[in-house]
């Protein structure tokens, strides 16, 4: 009895053992792209997005508006609202005569008029007319009314002479032109206004350069170490709430979501492209290590491409991919993918998308421990990605430690 309990137990400890072993070698493998799709898959909470769908459909409003605090549409046409500090002029219309009974037709007379702190204006001989808040319409309604006191037919027109009451801020990538106002800083909003047609008014987005050290001589003053917009992640802040809007899919898609109407102390900036900016790392066993561009290197099988393909000894079944090791402070997810699956039997599904920031290393062995291999190429990916930590944990002064 004593032996047949010995070999049950004997049995159920190289079974436990054999579990442990498949299971830390599963785990220190690292996770398969599959595994990875499905995880990243799982991790998109209701929560989340339930937060774009609230942020998708408040731009949408923002680009549908009828009316803010700078227009009101009246019939589907969009009418300025007069504010304080607004320059409104009168026309007016009076009858021209040389003698007591010889009529010449009408004068007209131009008035223009500041409209006060308070909102108000005096207008020949209607004194404190509130027109803050009023169209052009409205007021030349209200102004007409007001001379029928004194005139049979008053005839007059209204409009708005200078724009001085609504203004948004635009910083950023801007073009400053030879003449006009343009460039980054302050606009008057003069009626229905986008982000895309402030841009527009602005000079345009800078774009096209491809070396910012050797402009051509015909950039402005103070520009010629300006990088390229990035019009994908143009930020605008109204009233403290901060949006991300991709002006690409308002130009190229007509997406009318990415392009709000402003309202007055809207803040719009439009960022840099770094030089280089969105990029991978190719390491290992190619033919040529080193930095790719997102936009050449999408995916896993375009970035080894690039790299010039695998040495004869690289270990092509166990591709890892590094990702998010500065948002994870160190401790980042690696994928493994099989690139011979990819080229030999066309299974495009291990050919995974790649983003900025990843690294992609092609091992000359198999990496038995996942966790040891982390430890020991941080300090090249520390150098590569967070340099910053690189410098304070092998530098000493201004000098690297050895």
């Amino acid at each position: 009895m004593t032996n047949l309990r010995r070999s049950i137990l004997k049995i159920s400890l190289i079974f436990l053992s054999l579990s442990i072993f498949t299971a830390c070698t599963i785990e220190t493998r690292g996770i398969t792209v599959r595994e990875y799709q499905q995880t990243l898959k799982r991790e998109e909470t209701a929560s989340n997005e339930a937060r774009e769908q609230a942020e998708r459909e408040t731009l949408a409003a923002m680009a549908r508006v009828k009316e803010n605090s700078v227009f009101r549409e009246v019939n589907g046409v969009p009418e300025y609202i007069i504010g304080p500090g607004d320059v409104l002029a009168v026309n007016f219309w009076t009858i021209a005569v040389a003698g007591a009974q010889t009529f010449e037709g009408f004068k007209q007379i131009s008035y223009n008029i500041e409209v006060r702190d308070d909102g108000r204006i005096s207008f020949m001989y209607g004194d404190d007319m509130k027109v803050s808040g009023l169209t052009t319409r409205e007021v030349k309604e209200m102004v007409t009314r007001e001379l029928k006191k004194y005139f049979r037919d008053p005839r007059l027109e209204v409009f708005v002479k200078e724009y001085k009451s609504k203004s948004a801020n635009l910083f950023g990538q801007i073009n400053v032109l030879p003449t006009g106002q343009s460039g980054p800083g302050r606009y008057f909003l003069k009626g229905k206004t986008t982000v895309l047609d402030l841009i527009s008014q602005a000079g345009g987005a800078i774009t096209g350069r491809s070396d910012y050290t050797n402009l051509p001589s015909a950039v402005a003053v103070g520009q010629q170490n300006v990088a390229n917009a990035d019009l994908q992640r143009v930020e605008l802040v109204r009233k403290g709430k901060r949006y991300i809007l991709n002006l690409y899919k308002a130009m190229f898609y007509g997406d009318e979501t990415q392009n709000p109407v402003l309202d007055s102390g809207d803040i719009v900036t439009v960022p840099a492209q770094p030089y280089f900016a969105e990029r991978v790392y190719v390491m290992g066993q190619v033919k040529n290590i080193g930095i790719q561009r997102l936009q050449d290197a999408p995916d896993l099988l375009s970035a080894i491409a690039m790299a010039g393909g695998t040495q004869a000894d690289a270990v092509k079944t166990e591709v890892k991919i590094i990702r998010e090791f500065r948002e994870r402070q160190g401790n980042p997810i690696v994928i493994s993918a099989n690139y011979d699956a990819i080229i030999k039997q066309g299974k495009l599904d291990e050919n995974i998308k790649l983003q900025s920031g990843d690294v992609v290393y092609v091992p000359r062995m198999l990496i038995g421990d996942i966790n040891e291999f982390i430890v020991n190429t941080t300090p090249l990916l520390q150098y590569l990605l967070i340099p910053g930590q690189y410098r304070d944990a092998y530098g000493s002064s201004n000098n690297l430690r050895y």
